[in-house]
């Protein structure tokens, strides 16, 4: 497989082994950071940036007004892109802090079992609603004011907290794009989650899934929906998108070779079911990405 070479830069980050987390409040016009990843998790608050392009793994979204964004995923690439916005007052909020600020004896407590599941759904990125964000708002609003103390990583804990509450909270980078195993808690749910991970570039019956874990084809694609929240069918394509994603921006193949890579048999297909679930064809994605990439 040919590989995009692309120029990496290694900065220094803000973040210093001394500090539980890192702040940064900034007034701008416009957005101008290129695609970048990083090892720290960051929590990115925006305000007044409607019509900016969020770009989070596979995940293409234009923005409103207030946007909340928690990322966990040390590979998973991510940007917000003027676009469309012509705000003149944009508010960005960051937080970053180390994947080791919750060690693990501390992070397993049942007390903090709600803020270990969102870190580990946010490896995917994972997207707040307006409920959620006017909650946190007066805590994110005073915290980037406040000298790091004490109480300010109470506070910061708070927000966590608050925000692992949400029950409406969705992951944007599809599992495939972001490298991240799905374990769920149904160990048939998991085999066929496995065994799809394995074969995606291949014909996927139904029945033969069926088969491997002793259900009948009609209870076996009630119970996947049941416990997935998505058609076998539907399942099926986001994974197989997700890989296509991962390779137009990690290779050189032609679409339509990554189109038959990744198990659709229909270029005009792939292109059609791309763009309606990423909103841009798979040229325009890829070019996207072509921008210079930062890893922090």
């Amino acid at each position: 497989m040919n590989t995009i070479s692309t120029r990496v830069i290694h900065e220094i980050t803000p973040l210093s082994d001394k500090d539980c987390f890192y702040i940064a409040e900034r007034y701008k016009t416009e957005f101008t950071y290129p695609i970048h990843s990083h090892k720290e998790y960051e929590l990115n608050f925006t305000e007044n940036a409607a019509g900016v392009r969020r770009i989070i793994g596979d995940s293409v979204e234009i923005i409103g007004d207030y946007d909340l964004v928690l990322i966990t995923g040390q590979e998973l690439e991510h940007v917000w892109e003027q676009h469309e916005c012509t705000s003149k007052g944009i508010r960005e909020i960051t937080i970053q802090f180390s994947p080791d600020l919750f060690f693990k004896d501390f992070i397993n407590k049942n007390q903090f079992a709600s803020i270990q599941s969102m870190l580990k759904n946010a490896q995917k990125g994972l997207c707040f609603p307006m409920s959620a964000i006017l909650k946190v708002y007066p805590l994110i609003d005073k915290l980037a004011s406040e000298q790091q103390g004490f109480y300010a990583v109470i506070k910061f804990l708070t927000i966590l907290h608050e925000l692992s509450l949400c029950e409406e909270a969705r992951t944007l980078s599809s599992s495939s794009f972001a490298k991240i195993n799905i374990c769920s808690d149904s160990r048939r749910v998991q085999k066929i989650q496995e065994y799809i991970n394995e074969h995606y570039r291949e014909e996927i019956r139904l029945n033969f899934l069926a088969d491997m874990v002793g259900m009948t084809a009609v209870s076996f694609s009630r119970f996947f929906k049941l416990r997935t929240g998505k058609t076998l069918s539907n399942y099926i394509i986001d994974i197989r998108l997700g890989f296509s994603a991962r390779l137009l921006v990690d290779s050189t193949m032609s679409i339509a070779e990554i189109c038959y890579e990744c198990g659709f048999n229909n270029l005009s297909y792939f292109n059609r079911i791309f763009k309606r679930e990423k909103f841009c064809s798979p040229k325009e994605f890829r070019e996207n990405y072509r921008k210079k990439k930062i890893l922090i």
